[in-house]
């Protein structure tokens, strides 16, 4: 969880800085949002290659691996790296932080019986929230006391410590892929409903499953129903961590520290949302229902929500903006769910490779959309002030213009994602026809 919280403060740090950084380094809001975006270029990539290894080797190994590369990655901007130095050290650091979720939940899975996973894979995606809610105070203090190049510095520094505390205590647990222990041999399991018995909403044999055509499952309605919830997701977790502070100060006119605790209200309410949405989805699988009803279809939701959010935004006024910017913002950051519920489709082998490309390639979502938002930005009129200046009013609307048009894309994107997803992500399905397609080929 801890883990979880660094990778996401890596992720926000960008925004937090930019109104210091842009001027200083001399970049236009289309380079930033470039810059922004290549956090997420290497996601991909790296996730399907983090994933096939960790069928094969264990996970804590890898996540140790992960976290060394998060923090050296921080300090050759506090050492005075320019903008080309920021843009490789956004690629390499978002390579290395594109399978944190994976790994994450694919060790926590290691430690709970399938039936009572709901909950802790929430707690881990409250860590993907909480990492800005940290993060923002505290980079905006930082920032304030010595310069935005510490921010970079000092979360370095914390990437060292937690380091040193994952060797002490990190380890896979009894149901990992080699652990001692398979899904239907706990003792306390509860007893299931009569829907249990039915192959599409039993979840407690998930992890006895064999290991199946990976491409097969990969090119399934599910998955892609997954890809598509999960690509919105990333596209607002995108905006919120290079567009949302600067569209705070510019356009709503809040200071420095407003910034920093305004910044992390999405957070906190997705973090909310998440700790809700776990302790149903637990109910809900304990009593026998599926990861689809349980998980996939509160996600879904979830995310349509957002999208009706984001829609509100440009027509309502700056104090109820904020409050629906939270809303869509809080509502969207959910993403781990969609990775959950596509993990309960094959056994525990070849689980991280799912959840693992799942979230390499919806991380595409968060490329387009920093882009996006400053190319939309740059063609409503708008320029950076000079080091020191403030934005003028014109150029206050500009963004507000520009902004606003990005909103109304990503509502509607939102909208169709979430109920693609609440409608076809069907893990338990996708698992039995996988199952049977196993047995087909074999024989």
């Amino acid at each position: 969880m801890v883990f979880q919280v660094i990778a996401f403060a890596d992720k926000a740090v960008l925004g937090l800085v930019a109104p210091q950084a842009m001027p200083e380094l001399g970049l236009t809001p289309t380079q930033f949002g470039f810059i922004g975006s290549a956090f997420f270029f290497l996601y991909a990539i790296v996730s399907v290659i983090t994933g096939i290894l960790a069928s094969k080797f264990s996970v804590r190994w890898i996540i140790l691996a992960l976290g060394v590369t998060w923090a050296v990655m921080q300090f050759p901007m506090l050492l005075g790296g320019g903008a080309a130095v920021l843009l490789a050290t956004r690629i390499i650091l978002g390579g290395a932080e594109g399978p944190a979720t994976a790994m994450s939940l694919t060790s926590a899975h290691t430690w709970f019986h399938p039936s009572r996973r709901a909950l802790p894979s929430n707690l881990i995606a409250i860590g993907s929230t909480l990492g800005p809610v940290f993060a923002a105070p505290f980079i905006a203090w930082v920032i304030g006391m010595w310069g935005w190049r510490w921010a970079f510095g000092a979360l370095g520094i914390i990437g060292l410590v937690w380091i040193t505390v994952w060797l002490i205590f990190g380890g896979d647990g009894p149901y990992s892929a080699g652990g001692a222990k398979t899904a239907p041999a706990r003792d306390d399991a509860p007893v299931a409903s009569p829907a249990a018995t039915d192959p599409e909403t039993d979840t407690d044999t998930v992890d006895l499953q064999k290991p199946v055509n990976i491409w097969y499952a990969l090119f399934s309605l599910a998955f892609l129903a997954a890809l598509l919830g999960g690509a919105s997701n990333f596209w607002v977790q995108g905006f919120l961590t290079t567009w949302l502070p600067q569209y705070l100060d510019t356009v709503i006119g809040l200071s420095l520290s407003e910034v920093g605790v305004y910044t992390t209200f999405p957070w906190v309410l997705g973090a909310l949302v998440l700790l809700v949405l776990g302790w149903l989805g637990q109910r809900l699988l304990k009593s026998g229902r599926s990861a689809h009803v349980a998980i996939a279809v509160p996600f879904g939701l979830s995310t349509a929500v957002a999208g009706l959010a984001f829609l509100l935004v440009p027509v309502a006024p700056d104090a109820l903006s904020v409050l629906l910017l939270t809303i869509a913002g809080g509502c969207s950051l959910v993403f781990p769910m969609a990775a959950s519920a596509i993990g309960y489709a094959v056994g525990p082998k070849q689980r991280p490779i799912m959840m693992a490309t799942l979230g390499g390639f919806a991380a595409f979502g968060a490329i387009i959309s920093p882009i996006l938002v400053g190319w939309l930005m740059t063609a409503a009129g708008y320029q950076a002030p000079a080091s020191g200046t403030e934005p003028t009013v014109a150029m206050a609307v500009a963004m507000a213009d520009g902004v606003h048009s990005a909103f109304l894309i990503t509502g509607v994107f939102l909208v169709v994602a979430g109920l693609v997803a609440a409608l076809l992500l069907r893990p338990e399905r996708l698992g039995r026809r996988l199952q049977e397609h196993h047995a087909r080929t074999d024989a």
